[in-house]
């Protein structure tokens, strides 16, 4: 059973979009013939353009606009459905930063800080955070759950305080 939550999970992390999904841009951002920085330019796209989202790879979505076809970064564009879902607040908005629509699939790239006007508008929701609880496990649990899927364990040094370099 255990094997079988984590195909699923694989399968939901690593599925393709197959339809366009509508979006726009949040921020002006250039739109590359390849899904990296240093890829040629083809175009520009200014911010609250409409877009088609065609296909993700990694932290990149490739697009189709009046502007151009390409690649742009994930966090430049918005889906259209995420736009609409609005009056999420606390832990719920925190979760839905890289859910893309309907569609379910999260992609993570990094953190994305929150703005003032997010940190002044935060609510608390103990509903959702008696949800959250549901997911906690104990030590015992996660040690059993790593031997059973034969996961070696990794030990990291901590990065240096700033300034101790």
């Amino acid at each position: 059973m255990k094997y079988l939550y984590a195909l699923i999970l694989h399968a939901l992390l690593a599925a393709p979009v197959y339809a366009a999904q509508a979006a726009y841009a949040v921020r002006s951002t250039e739109i590359k013939l390849r899904p990296f920085s240093d890829a040629k330019t083809v175009a520009n796209l200014d911010e609250k353009a409409k877009v088609n989202i065609l296909l993700r790879q990694g932290g990149w979505v490739k697009i189709n606009s009046k502007n151009g076809n390409g690649w742009v970064r994930m966090l430049s564009v918005r889906s259209e459905s995420a736009a609409r879902k609005r009056g999420d607040t606390g832990l719920i908005s925190l979760l839905n930063v890289g859910r893309s629509g309907s569609s379910g699939i999260t992609t993570t790239t990094g953190i994305r800080g929150l703005s003032e006007e997010d940190l002044k508008n935060a609510q608390p929701n103990p509903v959702e955070f008696e949800k959250l609880e549901k997911y906690a496990v104990n030590k015992a649990s996660a040690e059993k759950f790593a031997r059973d899927a034969e996961l070696k364990s990794q030990q990291f040094d901590y990065l240096p305080a700033k300034g101790n370099h």
